[in-house]
């Protein structure tokens, strides 16, 4: 898929949140790379062979004090190549960004990783 096909998707997923989650997003970049680094891949403890599909990067609302300003934007990042490596459709790939977007931003709001894995489970 060509990166600005991905990118619009990426986009069309964000606007596609509620009102109320985007009325909050404040200091926050989401941007598209084709795949992560190694440095990247080394930040999260991944196992060689494992990849990301997303990564947020910065302070969640929930830790931000009083002091919090003046700093560069938390950054979301969206992996194009391993969301479409598991993706055999390009419906497949929109639900897949989807749910990344969805996740990553969920970071920002202060969830972490066993908090959304229960949320996910209970799922009806």
């Amino acid at each position: 898929m060509e990166k600005t096909r991905f990118e619009h998707l990426v986009v069309e997923a964000i606007k596609a949140l509620p009102e109320e989650f985007l009325s909050r997003l404040e200091n926050i970049d989401v941007v598209v790379e084709e795949k992560p680094t190694r440095e990247q891949l080394v930040s999260v403890g991944l196992p060689r062979g494992r990849t990301l599909l997303g990564l947020y990067e910065g302070v969640p609302i929930t830790r931000r004090s009083s002091h919090y300003g003046l700093v560069p934007p938390d950054k979301i990042t969206i992996f194009q190549k391993p969301i479409e490596a598991k993706s055999r459709y390009e419906s497949d790939i929109i639900t897949e960004i989807g749910r990344v977007v969805r996740h990553e931003i969920a970071h920002h709001f202060g969830l972490s990783d066993a908090r959304l894995k229960k949320l996910e489970e209970n799922k009806p």
